[in-house]
């Protein structure tokens, strides 16, 4: 579930290219925000979004390319009495090596899940879009821990929210572009290479980028 606790209403949006602008009619779930060169907010400052829930009540999503410094997968698994010390060393190595991230600057002590759907968990993983899907209770740590959580998947402390209206303001207002997400710009090890990488993939030099183009 959101934090919320309400489910995202169904993904109505436009035809599509990434410089749409955004409506009522066209929401964000399931795709990906990225910052304008020129975003003067340290919190997103060259961020990389997966927009989970987007409506006219708000929206709300996961910072995909900021590392959360020294914490590891591991060592969080310990913190959380979910294995002990010395089990580390038996860890799947989807658990050893899975990243945990800054999801965004609200509810930063709370973990979210971003993962494939080959995992889901009733009343508790709620299913965004194109295969990823969103979990937020501790117990799919304790499957990836033994072995049988999702493929695909990243931890995330806190999340991005938007107050009604504050996300489609900032995009008219040229701070943030869009465009379709794919699992391994959401997933992928090149954690600092997603922004350019996003860029790229809407055929955006950042150079060529000003405060006066808001739109691919």
């Amino acid at each position: 579930m959101s934090p919320e606790g309400k489910k995202p209403r169904p993904v109505r949006r436009k035809a599509a290219g990434s410089g749409d602008n955004v409506s009522a009619d066209s929401y964000l779930d399931g795709r990906l925000l990225i910052a304008m060169p020129v975003m003067g907010d340290p919190r997103f400052e060259r961020s990389v979004i997966y927009m989970c829930a987007h409506s006219s009540e708000g929206a709300m999503g996961i910072i995909v390319n900021r590392p959360a410094g020294s914490i590891d997968f591991p060592g969080l698994l310990v913190q959380l009495d979910i294995i002990k010390t010395a089990d580390q060393i038996t860890l799947p190595e989807n658990a050893e090596t899975m990243k945990v991230l800054k999801g965004g600057p609200v509810d930063t002590g709370r973990g979210f899940v971003l993962h494939s759907s080959d995992f889901f968990i009733k009343d508790a993983t709620l299913n965004i879009d194109d295969g990823i899907c969103l979990t937020a209770t501790v117990d799919i740590l304790k499957a990836i821990a033994r072995g049988n959580g999702p493929k695909h998947a990243i931890l995330a402390l806190g999340y991005a929210g938007w107050a009604p209206g504050q996300l489609e303001n900032e995009i008219q207002h040229n701070g943030w572009l869009h465009c379709d997400a794919d699992p391994d710009l959401i997933f992928g090890d090149d954690v600092d290479e997603k922004y350019m990488r996003a860029l790229r993939k809407i055929g955006i030099d950042p150079g060529m980028l000003s405060n006066e183009a808001g739109h691919a």
